[in-house]
């Protein structure tokens, strides 16, 4: 049986694809509206952002495609469904800055990372825009490039 590896404290879930994917700009942290069972979820780590994205909905932001997966253990009286969409919590001057960075200048609201502060849940979200196929490849070039120079330098 593998060792599963022990993640940071603090952080709970990375998009490692959306860097590859999009140019990000700017972050920005937002609280997310949860439920108790989807806490504990996040708790044991079951929580997926690769398939995620966030959407400007009445003036309000909401998080889309993120799976939390339930616990065997919730409870019996509700009916989880990991893959609600959960409101985003921040305030009223930033989410009218994002407001007009999406629909003005096309930009894309991405999620980057799911971390605790002060015990509360916090997500990473990025303003970007998408790469292009040959942004990408050049991406991919220049992480191996940096791969071959640190095995060349371990010599």
């Amino acid at each position: 049986m593998a060792k599963q590896k022990k993640k940071s404290p603090a952080s709970i879930a990375q998009n490692k694809k959306a860097r590859f994917d999009y140019h990000i700009d700017e972050t920005f942290e937002a609280g997310l509206a949860l439920e108790g069972w989807e806490v504990k979820s996040i708790r044991d780590g079951r929580v997926q952002l690769k398939e995620s994205y966030a959407l400007v909905k009445d003036g309000e932001i909401f998080l889309f495609g993120a799976h939390i997966t339930p616990l065997p253990s919730a409870s019996t009286h509700i009916k989880p469904d990991p893959t609600r969409s959960r409101k985003l919590l921040m305030h009223r001057r930033e989410i009218d800055r994002l407001i007009g960075a999406v629909d003005r200048k096309g930009y894309t609201l991405v999620p980057l990372s799911l971390y605790w502060k002060h015990g509360r849940v916090k997500l990473g979200l990025g303003l970007g825009k998408g790469k292009k196929k040959h942004d990408k490849r050049a991406t991919e070039k220049a992480r191996d490039w940096a791969r071959q120079k640190s095995r060349i330098m371990a010599r």
